[in-house]
């Protein structure tokens, strides 16, 4: 079993809490947060021992899981990779690009696992949709919330829209060749609603859209490829598919939607689709696959090569918006 503490014990801290101890492979030894008065209550709420500083923490634990604001993911994470420590690293996994990669350079010498929490990678919704996914030439996201103070301390491009600018790298695996941006400013410093167009190299387009703004919630993703529409709820944790198929002319559907296509392309049925999607706690399966990564010597789910590149992305999106 696998000794795990917690750095940062905040909204999102305490869920990770919850989750490690419904997991079997880990042993959760206790947390590290440098507000006092909220460890004490996180004590003893979940009768776990506070540790009194980030060196002690990691001295005690096999997997250091860092859940602490942004700015402090590059100290933290470095200071475990030093004393060869197993990183799970919240997104986005550290402040700049060059942090990302001074922090791979530490995780290479150190020779430990790294993993970074895109949590979206495990939602049910885009695990069950991901095998239909085939070459997507156009993707449109659109990943809305209501105004919350926790997170303008960032971009929306970092608070929000790295969760899907990670989804479309892991899907098309193509080089982002250029990248056109807009976004504006309204209750924060920085930009609280934006949109991004990433065009690739194979010719795939992905429209981005965030905020942090909206009257309402939404996290939605279209994938439109030859012959199908995929469309993904990440909130709902549901999805569908919409196909154009021949028609069977032997055994003609009645109740099938179809469409003459003319010049000579004949009659095409539209199928949809919605499969049944099972639910999972994604934070839970994706510290449960950290784990298994590490027992069993195989590649983290979402690496720290992947981490960069979302990160990367990101900072060329602020960049054109800065200009």
């Amino acid at each position: 079993m696998l000794k795990i503490g917690v750095l940062g014990a905040g909204h999102l801290g305490k869920i990770h809490l919850k989750c490690i101890l419904g997991i079997a492979d880990l042993q959760l030894v206790g947390f590290f947060d440098p507000d006092t008065e909220n460890a004490v209550k996180v004590s003893v709420e979940f009768g776990l021992k506070a540790f009194n500083s980030l060196e002690s923490l990691i001295e005690a634990v096999d997997i250091v899981d860092i859940v602490t604001p942004t700015v402090a993911h590059f100290h933290c994470a470095s200071e475990a990779l030093k004393m060869a420590r197993h990183v799970f690293i919240e997104k986005p996994i550290v402040t700049t690009p060059a942090e990302a990669l001074e922090l791979m350079k530490i995780a290479s010498e150190a020779g430990v696992k790294v993993q970074v929490g895109h949590v979206e990678r495990f939602n049910p919704a885009f695990l069950a949709a991901r095998p239909h996914l085939n070459q997507p030439m156009f993707i449109e996201t659109h990943r809305l919330a209501m105004f919350n103070p926790r997170g303008t301390d960032v971009p929306v491009i970092l608070d929000l829209m790295i969760h899907d600018i990670d989804i479309v790298l892991s899907v098309v695996k193509s080089p982002v060749k250029r990248i056109s941006a807009s976004g504006v400013a309204i209750v924060s410093d920085t930009p609280d609603i934006a949109n991004a167009r990433l065009e690739f190299d194979n010719g795939c387009v992905a429209n981005l859209t965030a905020s942090r703004i909206s009257l309402k919630n939404m996290r939605k993703s279209r994938f439109f490829q030859r012959d199908a529409y995929i469309s993904v709820d990440f909130l709902a944790k549901e999805f569908e598919i919409v196909r154009i198929a021949n028609v069977d002319s032997l055994h003609p559907n009645p109740l099938a939607m179809t469409i003459d296509l003319g010049n000579d392309k004949g009659m095409k049925e539209i199928q949809f689709q919605k499969p049944v999607v099972e639910p999972v706690n994604a934070i839970q399966s994706e510290l449960a696959g950290f784990a298994s990564s590490i027992i069993n010597d195989t590649v983290p789910f979402v690496t720290i090569d992947d981490g960069y590149l979302a990160l990367e992305v990101a900072h060329r999106i602020i960049n054109k918006l800065n200009r």
